[in-house]
């Protein structure tokens, strides 16, 4: 801000001159003070002047008595997991409120380096929605998986040092902090040169792990799944996010564990948000609709995704409605069940009853296009030789990212590979390298899934994101594979040795370069086929689900290219038990 626009916002503010635009009659939302206020707001060069009465302006825009609420925050999330570009992620993502989000940006970076970053930067500038960038912390995440690049800190620095990226973000590998590995010190320590905040990802981790993990220099955590945890991070000072996203859905338990005195502690946050639950059923005015309907007041919801999260990220211009702030408002008719008629950034209005008003551009894909590169794949890789029967398997625990170790009895044939039985919920699943040819194939088991017949291949593999691939015969599984590759990526079902549904992701093997309803229509059919023609489950996500089984940061089984991962400890176990 320059001496000419400071002095007109003072004047403005003052009522010495007039406002660009006054929205008169709202029952504006104080999230300071937790109450409902009757007034008028004026707003000057995309900020907001002041409240009160007796405010002229250019223009008026009477609200005739609906709420004016902050901007929502979202403090966490991967766009990338939407399946659509970050100019299309906004055009979806604004109409629903959100006008502010913080992202990380490890899935692309994970497999196209620091020229995926740049693609996400490039495309950012084509919507109105402000993104804010993290930079991932691990590449890869963690020393068990190939992945597509590796950053260090001498990677890091000059992005944290130049403000290029607001932090550094979600710490996955814990037990790199609490053993203060000397690589990852040095990012901990780039990170805290440059004034920049440290964003924290630690599933079951307690007592001395957990105080040593916060010493760190970690802010947060969004992995907690019950309320013991959600209180053991409160209690030593971080900020616990909770989730609400297409397959996790921490929200509904860990509200039950916010009170009066914890909740400016408490963040919502997506997560990991596809473009069809946006459209469906919302983001953050959705996570809000149920933290209401949880029991929580809509005043305290509110605060949970604006002030809090503002405050917890170091944004200091937003997060309230206040003199000096930056004009991120919405337009609320109903604060019950938190309806978003219009959505303002920086005072202008950017969406209208559902609907995204500007034109959406989008940057090229080239750079990051190119990025399946699998060699010497065959059938034969995805045999098994056991030695014996009892193995084990990654069990799926519905509705969470978390997975269980099962111990299975499994049949045999006599070259010791395991054989499908019809009557066992139990398939073969592999992960297939696909950054760096080096023929990396490891398969394993998975309990839970519920596939049927057929096959399913993607390459959205949290969070090296090779390709993940499970089915009831190694023909199918083998065939999808191989059709993977021949579209560049996405997602792949076959049965009886024919592709029956496919979603290609161009960008990255991980989004599309299509508008958020074509992505969708093909979403939908890809699922429809999943669970009629494969037998899955309709309370299992086809995609997301599986696309959390190589996640080796997630307690407790996981699989990698490189071998079935007992989080807990972070090592390789053996699939025989």
């Amino acid at each position: 801000m320059n001496t000419n626009q400071l002095t007109h916002l003072i004047a403005v503010a003052n009522g010495r001159q007039k406002a660009d635009l006054l929205l008169k009659n709202t029952r504006m939302v104080d999230v300071y003070q937790g109450k409902i206020i009757q007034t008028d707001v004026a707003l000057v060069d995309g900020k907001i002047a002041g409240f009160g009465s007796d405010y002229q302006a250019k223009k008026v825009h009477d609200l005739a008595g609906q709420y004016l609420v902050p901007g929502l925050i979202e403090s966490h999330i991967h766009i990338e997991s939407s399946y659509v570009s970050p100019a299309e992620f906004g055009r979806i993502f604004l109409p629903h409120g959100t006008t502010t989000i913080m992202a990380d940006p490890h899935e692309i970076v994970n497999v196209a380096g620091l020229e995926g970053l740049k693609y996400m930067c490039a495309d950012t500038q084509n919507t109105a929605l402000d993104i804010h960038y993290l930079m991932p912390s691990c590449v890869p995440a963690t020393p068990l998986e190939s992945s597509g690049a590796n950053l260090t800190a001498t990677d890091i620095e000059p992005y944290l040092q130049a403000g290029k990226v607001d932090g550094l973000a979600e710490f996955m590998d814990f037990k790199g902090v609490i053993s203060a590995r000397s690589d990852v010190i040095a990012k901990l320590l780039a990170a805290q040169k440059s004034g920049k905040r440290i964003d924290g990802h630690a599933p079951k981790i307690f007592g001395k792990d957990l105080n040593a993990y916060v010493a760190a220099g970690i802010l947060n955590d969004h992995e907690c799944s019950t309320i013991a945890e959600m209180h053991d991070r409160i209690s030593r000072g971080m900020y616990v996010m909770l989730r609400e996203g297409t397959v996790c859905h921490d929200l509904p338990t860990l509200l039950k564990g916010v009170t009066a005195t914890n909740s400016r502690r408490c963040v919502l946050a997506g997560d990991d948000v596809q473009a069809k639950t946006v459209l469906t059923k919302g983001h953050l005015d959705h996570n809000i609709r149920l933290a209401i309907k949880n029991g929580l007041t809509p005043i305290t919801a509110i605060q949970m995704a604006t002030l809090n999260a503002a405050e917890m990220c170091g944004l200091d211009d937003r997060g309230a409605i206040a003199p000096g702030k930056r004009a991120d408002l919405l337009v609320v008719s109903d604060l019950e069940n938190f309806k978003v008629e219009e959505v303002f950034v920086k005072g202008q209005l950017i969406a209208q009853a559902g609907h995204y008003l500007p034109k959406t551009k989008h940057a090229s894909i080239q750079k990051v296009s190119a990025t399946m590169k699998i060699a010497n794949f065959t059938l034969d890789k995805l045999k098994l030789k056991l030695k014996q029967n009892k193995v084990r398997a990654i069990e799926i625990i519905p509705g969470e990212v978390l997975t269980n170790e099962a111990h299975v009895e499994v049949q045999t044939d006599t070259e010791g590979d395991f054989v499908y039985q019809t009557d066992q919920d139990l398939t073969k699943i592999a992960v297939v390298e696909r950054h760096h040819q080096t023929g990396h194939v490891f398969t394993g088991l998975l309990k839970g899934y519920g596939i049927r017949a057929g096959a399913i291949a993607i390459s959205i593999g949290h969070d090296s994101h090779n390709v993940i691939v499970t089915g009831t015969n190694d023909a199918d599984m083998a065939c999808a594979v191989q059709n993977l590759q021949i579209q560049k990526g996405g997602i792949t079902l076959v049965k009886d040795g024919q592709v029956i549904a496919s979603m290609p992701l161009p960008i990255a093997g991980l989004m599309s370069n299509l508008s958020a309803p074509e992505v969708i229509a093909q979403q939908d059919l890809v699922d429809q086929v999943a669970h009629e023609e494969l037998g899955i489950p309709a309370e299992i996500n086809p995609i997301m689900t599986l696309s959390f089984m190589p996640l080796a940061v997630i307690p407790s089984l996981k699989i990698t290219d490189q071998g079935l991962v007992d989080v807990n400890q972070l090592e390789f176990v053996p699939l025989e038990v």
